[in-house]
């Protein structure tokens, strides 16, 4: 999901509600923290300079029970960051606490803010060796793992 597709989203809602990839709801008296700019200037395993950039919203929740972010807060957050973000309309990308901070992906189902687990992953898996897993079964993958001095990332 991206900015623009969040503020439309907000236009239509009575509540804001956020769902874990579990099913769970965060609790009603959220508080969004931050909205920020994040950009990620990086070098691969495979020596490919590479660039992210992701709006950053920080959900958090404190022991104000009675505190509800409307829609219409929301968005006027959002509109107000428009000066740190930017006029691009980039992919959103949630934090929120757990056992450390979780990093999510976003998607709106209609009715609920849904965060979606986010994966790490080789960018140069040519580089490194490592086999297409569709062309191997897991005893193969298994021999095909990295190992020690074996050239791997």
């Amino acid at each position: 999901m991206n900015i623009s597709e969040m503020k439309q989203a907000l236009t239509g809602l009575e509540a804001v509600n956020f769902r874990l990839p579990t099913g769970e709801y965060l609790p009603a008296h959220f508080h969004v923290t931050e909205v920020g700019l994040v950009s990620k200037h990086f070098i691969d395993c495979g020596g490919v300079e590479r660039r992210e950039t992701v709006a950053n919203f920080q959900l958090w929740e404190a022991g104000d029970y009675d505190h509800r972010l409307a829609p219409q807060r929301f968005l006027h957050i959002l509109n107000l960051s428009d000066k740190i973000l930017g006029s691009e309309n980039l992919p959103i990308e949630v934090e929120y606490q757990q056992v450390t901070i979780g990093k999510f992906g976003l998607t709106f189902d209609g009715t609920d803010f849904v965060l979606t687990p986010k994966q790490t992953a080789c960018l140069a898996q040519d580089a490194c060796g490592i086999p297409d897993a569709q062309q191997f079964s897991l005893p193969q993958l298994q021999m095909a793992a990295c190992t020690p001095g074996g050239g791997c990332c």
